[in-house]
């Protein structure tokens, strides 16, 4: 059937994620950094997600399309599935942790995360955090091994993570955007032994020489044990 229909231009977006957070059904997905429109039959065609672009990527267009299904859309957000609301970007100021915990336990440490979302895959390219910030791009274990990671690598830190194994994408696109549209002061990446973190390394390399900037960038390889085995600056921009 021919109806209306989001159409949403990919040179145009900007990997905001507001449109996906604007769409009710569910429809609009953030993937590789930018916005797209999943399945024909999840999209109303009412365009709420419209107003809520800030590059004016989406529009609505009249096609050949599956029907809207109403009551698919609804069985998937009672199975929780779909556009995640918590993807939102937001900036987090924490205050000093003056209480220690309950009596008996280890006194509470003040978190040194200062934005959400974390995971390379749902950050947006443009977030206003993101503005002369110096990175942390870290390896989803490297947390679980390093004891004092939050006060060594988070600590004045914009904490990106993620797992190029288990994730099986390919980050180099969304960083390469990250970089090139934004003033990024510095970059450190922190990654595990295992060969696999190579790939997390590797992204960032490939990011930096895209974006053709000029960003010192620093490596930190974490054993399994929890060591610093090794620290180096990479020479990885143009």
């Amino acid at each position: 059937m021919k109806r209306r229909i989001v159409q949403i231009d990919e040179e145009k977006c900007n990997g905001c994620g507001v449109c996906a957070d604007a769409c009710h059904e569910g429809a609009i997905e953030m993937q590789n950094g930018k916005a797209r429109l999943i399945r024909d039959d999840y999209c109303d065609g009412l365009g709420d997600c419209l107003p809520a672009c800030p590059a004016g990527a989406i529009s609505i267009i009249e096609r050949e399309a599956a029907a809207y299904d109403e009551q698919l859309v609804q069985a998937r957000k009672q199975a929780g599935t779909g556009s995640c609301p918590g993807s939102r970007p937001r900036a987090i100021l924490h205050e000093e942790a003056e209480n220690s915990g309950c009596a008996g336990t280890v006194p509470d440490m003040p978190s040194r995360l200062s934005q959400w979302p974390v995971q390379i895959k749902l950050a947006p390219v443009n977030a206003p955090y993101f503005a002369g910030a110096e990175l942390l791009v870290a390896a989803d274990c490297t947390a679980y091994a390093y004891a004092s990671f939050h006060e060594s690598f988070m600590k004045g830190r914009i904490t990106l993570v993620g797992c190029p194994k288990l994730d099986a994408v390919d980050y180099s696109e969304k960083l390469t955007e990250i970089f090139r549209q934004n003033k990024i002061a510095g970059v450190l990446v922190v990654r595990m032994v295992v060969p696999c973190c190579g790939g997390l390394e590797y992204a960032v390399k490939t990011a930096l020489q895209n974006s053709g900037k000029r960003i010192p960038c620093q490596v930190v390889t974490i054993s399994t044990d929890g060591k610093i085995l090794e620290e180096r600056n990479a020479l990885f921009s143009v």
